[in-house]
């Protein structure tokens, strides 16, 4: 799925309330723009992802963050 797919999907899951998609569609958006080097585009993803994952208690949130902590968003 490509950044137009996800961006689909995300808005898909917003309607529909489904915050456990919305932390792994925000995380896989995150994790695409850190691949390409767009560290704060990813960074803004991976924040939302890791919002989602601690209001819903998933296990990802620990990871989410570990990756929020290595570029400086989170101490």
């Amino acid at each position: 799925m490509n950044l137009d797919g996800i961006n689909a999907a995300i808005l898909a899951a917003h309607s529909a309330g489904d915050g456990v998609s919305l932390a792994g569609l925000y995380r896989r958006a995150g994790d695409e723009f850190v691949a390409a080097g767009s560290i704060d585009e990813g960074c803004f993803f991976l924040t939302q992802a890791y919002v989602y994952s601690l209001e819903y208690g998933l296990d990802s949130a620990a990871s989410i963050r570990s990756v929020l902590v290595a570029h400086g968003r989170e101490r």
